[in-house]
């Protein structure tokens, strides 16, 4: 199973954005993940639809947006004008989990859900067949920094056996050279990372982490 490093621009140098996303890029991460937070849903604001726009002309890289945002379904077309290759949005911000699915699936977009460490995987089950991936929180949605909870490897696990092996599972949060190794022998194959990206070498720090898990 492919392993794919999806740098987290919230830990970035927003005055040297696009230098970094490139430099990130060359190094071999596959996937840029931007967390965008409204300040409702979670406790924090990031960014938004302006600055994926400009990043967007600076690499080629798969842009997977988490929407952290309240009824994403109020803004899942402008994300995907933005850029957006993957939207992610929390099962736990809108009454209408299917009808977020068809809105990206209708822009030929792909769809995830993503679920925070006490939502159940039950939450997301029903519709496993008409997504592409599932976002397993593995700290508290909204901000950065957090350590990694060990708790969510079992529910990663379950999903992983339930899902099948072509299945693509993202886990988010408190990753480092120790912990991206437990992510992926929990069964993830999408592992997002911050501050273990753009803290220091960007390249040095992306190649040590695929080299961790094996890439």
């Amino acid at each position: 199973m492919e392993i794919i490093l999806a740098p987290s621009i919230l830990a970035a140098d927003f005055g040297i954005l696009g230098r970094q996303v490139k430099e990130a890029e060359s190094a071999g991460a596959k996937y840029l993940h931007l967390d965008v937070m409204d300040g409702v849903f979670v406790p924090n604001i990031s960014f938004g639809i302006p600055v994926i726009s400009s990043i967007r002309k600076y690499v080629g890289t798969v842009f997977d947006v988490h929407l952290m945002i309240t009824e994403p379904e109020r803004y899942i077309g402008r994300f995907i004008d933005a850029g957006a290759d993957i939207v992610t949005f929390h099962a736990e911000a809108t009454r209408d989990i299917a009808g977020c699915i068809d809105m990206i699936k209708a822009r030929n977009k792909r769809a995830s859900v993503a679920i925070s460490p006490k939502t159940p995987l039950d939450a997301v089950l029903p519709y496993i067949d008409r997504l592409d991936m599932v976002l397993c929180m593995t700290v508290e949605p909204g901000y950065g920094g957090q350590s990694y909870m060990t708790e969510v490897e079992d529910k990663v696990r379950e999903l992983r056996r339930k899902a099948g092996e072509s299945f693509d599972i993202e886990v988010d949060g408190g990753i480092n050279d120790e912990t991206i190794i437990r992510a992926v022998n929990a069964g993830a194959n999408v592992i997002v990372a911050g501050t273990a990206v753009f803290e220091g070498d960007i390249t040095a720090n992306v190649e040590r982490l695929m080299k961790s898990c094996g890439q």
